[in-house]
């Protein structure tokens, strides 16, 4: 049965969240003392709110109160609404089988589950969304929404705005930690992944009315920064007027800083000295390392400038100082333990232990990391912590979440709030199967990617003879805007724990499910509203959405699913969820206008159709921005 293999439980926010006052830390006093952990339930918004836009939403708050009259018994028992787009309806609600397992023997006064979805069905209060229901199978209630409250949904959202369809999550606060490169190495196509999927969840939870730190966990701090400032030394005596012209290819200054460590004792000698330097707060060490820092943000800076992304910068030396009183606080909870030497605490499970303070006392990336976890919940406060790293990291964050669950900053079920997340990719892959490369093995620089497209881009303009009608302005913006979106979109529309393959050519092809093909069909929707020659914005005040025709309400029950779908995407943090939406809507609409039946200029509904076509690229509009793409009017 169709609409039952649809079946996908309804997303329940958590209502409760829990704040973490584990410990007060200052950047210049560190204090260890664990104060006690408090539990407050944050304040709900009101449940017309919560469901404002988001039909599957208002349904589940329906059969809930359905549910209430049916079981009274049963009063934990959530509605279990799914989208089906069947021939049976258009929503389903999947409870009845369920409930007939829990209730069966219990002098209940069913006879089966077709019986208690006839109950759940009669139960139902009357609402306008509604135009009938009915029962299936075993005990499926299906739903088939009325063409007027849709269309009257569509024409207030056009009125009021896009932002009243977004999602309410329960979650004031959300840090993203994504990006992350490495100060002194050029930003290449390995970070392109975690610096655009982590955009993405930030835009989309951004849009859901969170607040979200977006935190750029740079590595600017370690023992690679010995070599680097002696490398410098000895290159630039006069090292704070150089410029990053001076020192040229950051990648190229690494590598030839590295090999020097390798070859030469004395001058690997001086690198570990320069270290203990430059950890000591010695003025002269400090202000190269900022000074090669200072470089390298100007490299970031291109490659973000082109991203359109925008990020706050909380490297690894930002957690410093915090570091020694989180272990010691760790410590005290009798977590740290010593193990040859080093200090670790161990995970259940897992047969390597977390090491917090390495053999000669140092710290390292799990120091840091913790640290960064504790300061996110306690002083930025911070309910839902979501990290874009590779694959390869997974055991590591999964090491460090396990920790803090034993610390108690965090609580056991993944279902409660505050909660932290690790959102892993897969590779990027050349033509060959192997990781993305040059053909001298090196790494691709992103933004001489990024370029590359932009480039192809502008001559497949060029090409169509746009060089004569536009101007260049024009043609640069909307080179970019398809060339960067490209990118992007190849990325996004995979589902993010697979590898994918970059293939320039494909995803700067028009046909298909690409960028290309999804801001031209954008484009002609624009075109078809101002060959209208009417004032939209007038049209959405004085016409009236009619769905006459199943094609214009299939576009309709599409377009009233976008709340829906963004709260999926962000709630499982797959971008490329949104991303079939964007491509089902851009294929309903090409159904919708290619049918000489829905005829828009000329025709006796075109006030009707034309307000549609504005519907869709609103949404499409809101799509494209939270994929962080830039939207073309023309082609």
């Amino acid at each position: 049965m169709s609409c039952h293999n649809a079946l996908r439980k309804v997303l329940n926010w958590a209502t409760a969240i829990f704040h973490t006052d584990l410990l007060r830390v200052t950047s210049r006093r560190l204090a260890s003392a664990t104060k006690t952990r408090s539990i407050t339930t944050m304040a709900t918004v009101t449940e017309e709110e919560e469901c404002m836009g988001n039909v599957k939403a208002q349904l589940a708050k329906l059969f809930e109160a359905s549910l209430r009259v049916t079981i009274p018994n049963e009063p934990d028992v959530e509605p279990l609404v799914a989208a089906c787009g069947g021939k049976f309806g258009d929503y389903q609600c999947n409870n009845a089988m369920g409930l007939w397992s829990k209730i069966k023997g219990k002098g209940t006064q069913f006879r089966g589950p077709p019986a208690v979805g006839e109950a759940i069905k009669n139960n139902l209060p009357s609402s306008e969304m509604i135009e009938s229901c009915s029962v299936a199978g075993p005990g499926f209630v299906n739903v088939v929404l009325s063409k007027n409250w849709m269309a009257k949904s569509i024409q207030k959202m056009l009125i009021e705005g896009i932002d009243t369809w977004a999602p309410m999550p329960p979650v004031k606060t959300a840090v993203v930690d994504f990006s992350s490169p490495n100060v002194a190495k050029e930003m290449h196509v390995g970070h392109l992944r975690s610096t655009i999927i982590g955009d993405t969840l930030a835009r989309m939870l951004e849009f859901s009315k969170v607040e979200v730190l977006r935190r750029n966990h740079v590595g600017d701090w370690g023992t690679q920064f010995g070599m680097l400032i002696e490398f410098l030394f000895e290159k630039f005596p006069n090292f704070e007027d150089i410029t990053e012209a001076a020192i040229g290819d950051l990648q190229a200054f690494y590598k030839a800083s590295k090999q020097r460590f390798d070859a030469d004792p004395a001058f690997k000698q001086r690198a570990q000295q320069a270290v203990v330097r430059l950890q000591g707060g010695e003025d002269k060490y400090r202000r190269a390392w900022a000074k090669i820092c200072e470089i390298s943000r100007t490299e970031f800076h291109k490659v973000y400038q082109r991203l359109a992304v925008h990020l706050e910068e909380k490297g690894e030396s930002f957690y410093n100082p915090y570091i020694p009183g989180v272990i010691d606080a760790l410590t005290k909870q009798g977590l740290v333990e010593e193990s040859q030497g080093a200090r670790v605490i161990f995970i259940e499970g897992i047969n390597i232990p977390l090491i917090v303070v390495k053999s000669d006392g140092g710290f390292n990336y799990a120091s840091t990391d913790m640290t960064a976890l504790w300061y996110r919940l306690n002083e930025e406060k911070a309910e839902w912590i979501i990290y874009v790293t590779d694959v390869g990291q997974q055991q590591h964050f999964d090491m460090v979440f396990k920790a803090a669950k034993r610390a108690g900053w965090l609580p056991q079920g993944d279902s409660s709030y505050p909660k932290a997340s690790h959102v892993s990719f897969g590779l990027v892959l050349g033509e060959d199967g192997k990781r993305f490369r040059t053909r001298n093995t090196e790494v691709v620089r992103l933004v001489d990617l990024l370029d590359e497209a932009k480039s192809r881009s502008k001559a497949v303009l060029i090409e169509r003879g746009k060089g004569e009608e536009w101007t260049e302005e024009e043609i640069e913006s909307t080179a970019e805007a398809v060339g960067y979106g490209a990118v992007k979109y190849a990325d996004l529309k995979n589902n993010r724990l697979t590898n994918y393959t970059f293939n320039f050519d494909q995803m700067l092809n028009d046909k298909g499910n690409t960028a290309v093909y999804l801001l031209y069909a954008h484009a002609r929707i624009c075109s078809i509203i101002r060959k209208s020659g009417t004032d939209i914005e007038e049209l959405k005040n004085k016409g009236t959405v009619v769905l006459g025709h199943k094609d214009e309400r299939d576009l309709g029950l599409h377009l009233l699913q976008f709340a829906e779908v963004v709260e999926e995407a962000f709630t499982n943090l797959l971008p490329n969820v949104l991303c079939d939406y964007l491509y089902n809507l851009s294929e309903i609409f090409s159904k919708f206008y290619s049918n000489p039946e829905c005829k828009v200029i000329g025709s006796d509904v075109e006030t009707s159709r034309l307000l549609l076509c504005e519907a869709t690229a609103v949404v499409m509009r809101k799509c494209f921005n939270l994929l962080g793409i830039t939207p073309i009017y023309k082609i």
